[in-house]
């Protein structure tokens, strides 16, 4: 039985599905029980129904439960007005201190014995040169801090309730319907599709379904503790993403956005897009094989559904 917050999202739909596959009981723990019904219809998720639980019910959502996963966080690609901001913190850091709340209220034996957290690799700040894996210190803007109180939040559960606590730090996710490519897609496909910015910055990503392994594999081995980075092994620079995603669309990617244009459009959340980092997975190669170790390979199967490589 697997309890999670952010079900409804992009990796979390996908995750709920994976889980009920193998036959689990999903408790999906939400803000609004009507909405993520609606967003989960249970035609779509095999014979062990769903169970939701209003945010005031969380404790009762992961009494018993042997697992839980926390997901949730507002979508960060965005113009960062102060508000915006302050919903990407409250919305990660509020849930996670909800949800290890709601571990403290039970009695030790109700207790789920593992928790795997998101965060993001945003931790490491942004650079045009240097690699970072899981051993690597935080940076020091806006983002960096977001995903250290994240992390921070989650830490008692391992620290104070002794649960297997593993910290999943994502690269931008890939695939079909959803997440940076919902984004880009239709651009190239009316031919006016190319790099953002220079095409220079580091793009560290992670194909859907190798987020969703990755996450049932801390899961399911007892021997995975601590943080792991979720992306490819592979980052590319945004002009190589661009020329690739061209290439499988067949249309060109000779149209780059300036970046006057993006931080017009963005702000200071053009940081995102602007700057990157080349983010390593060195921990989690250890523990799992990806499906998808190259941009291309990724691209193909969102757009064309091939199979992987």
């Amino acid at each position: 039985m697997v309890a999670i917050t952010g079900a409804t999202g992009f990796v979390g739909s996908l995750l709920a599905k994976a889980l009920c596959k193998e036959g689990a009981v999903v408790r999906v723990l939400t803000r609004d029980v009507a909405a993520a019904r609606r967003k989960l219809p249970s035609w779509d998720y095999g014979p062990a129904p769903l169970q939701f639980f209003n945010e005031a019910d969380w404790t009762s959502g992961v009494r018993g439960a042997t697992h839980v996963v926390n997901l949730a966080g507002e979508p960060i690609s965005s113009r960062w007005t102060p508000a915006v901001k302050q919903a990407i913190l409250h919305s990660r850091v509020n849930a996670t201190n909800r949800l290890v709340a709601a571990l403290r209220a039970c009695a030790a034996e109700e207790r789920p014995g593992v928790m795997v957290s998101a965060s993001a690799v945003g931790f490491y700040g942004s650079s045009a040169s240097a690699r970072f894996d899981e051993s690597s210190s935080s940076g020091s803007d806006y983002l960096s801090s977001v995903c250290r109180e994240w992390e921070a939040a989650a830490a008692p559960a391992a620290e104070e309730l002794g649960a297997r606590l593993v910290v999943l730090r994502m690269g931008i996710v890939l695939d079909r319907g959803g997440g940076a490519l919902a984004k880009m897609a239709p651009v190239f496909q009316i031919f006016a599709g190319g790099p953002l910015g220079d095409g220079r910055q580091w793009f560290s990503w992670i194909h859907r379904d190798d987020a969703v392994g990755i996450l049932m594999k801390a899961l399911s081995d007892d021997s995975v503790v601590g943080v792991y980075n979720a992306t490819a092994p592979r980052p590319v620079r945004m002009n190589e993403l661009c020329n690739s995603l061209g290439a499988v669309m067949g249309r060109p990617a000779w149209l780059p956005v300036p970046e006057f244009a993006i931080q017009a459009l963005l702000g200071e959340g053009a940081k995102v897009v602007l700057e990157g980092q080349q983010v390593l997975p060195t921990r989690t190669l250890g523990i799992y094989s990806f499906k998808y170790e190259t941009v291309t390979a990724a691209l193909r199967q969102v757009v064309g559904g091939a199979a992987p490589r």
